[in-house]
């Protein structure tokens, strides 16, 4: 499968266990901070912005899995791939990879839902629907 969008990242000391291996909650990191600069490498705006001029809450993740295949240490450089978002409604999953010289470390997916301000609700944020002008910075 052929990413959307990629990046190479040097793994930090500081997200490495005494051994020096990457603690895996810092891989979901990762794919996570992938999500956001994909985001605005289509064509979106920087996240801040986008809550001003989209009315958007966020896009917070419900839905986590990852598989930790093989290791990364400190001083490797991975890159993580992402796969452009598979909409439903309201929410998309995403798909990610992240390789250390081609060998499979990591394979998850996130699942996060298109949120809005609405005060009158009692955390003052609702799911919409996600606009058909993001779901079109996303087709191939």
């Amino acid at each position: 499968m052929t990413a959307f969008f990629s990046r190479t990242l040097r793994i930090e000391w500081g997200w490495c266990d005494p051994a020096g291996i990457v603690f895996a909650p810092r891989f979901i990191d990762m794919m996570s901070e992938n999500t956001v600069q994909m985001f605005e490498f289509a064509g979106l705006p920087k996240k801040r912005q986008m809550r001003a001029e989209m009315n958007i809450a966020g896009y917070p993740l419900v839905d986590l899995q990852a598989r930790f295949i093989f290791p990364a240490t400190y001083g490797d450089n991975v890159i993580i791939e992402s796969d452009a978002p598979v909409f439903e409604k309201s929410s998309f999953t995403i798909g990610h990879r992240i390789r250390k010289d081609g060998t499979l470390c990591v394979e998850g997916a996130e699942k996060r839902v298109w949120t809005v301000f609405d005060p009158s609700t009692p955390s003052g944020i609702k799911s919409a629907t996600v606009p058909e002008d993001v779901r079109r910075l996303f087709e191939t």
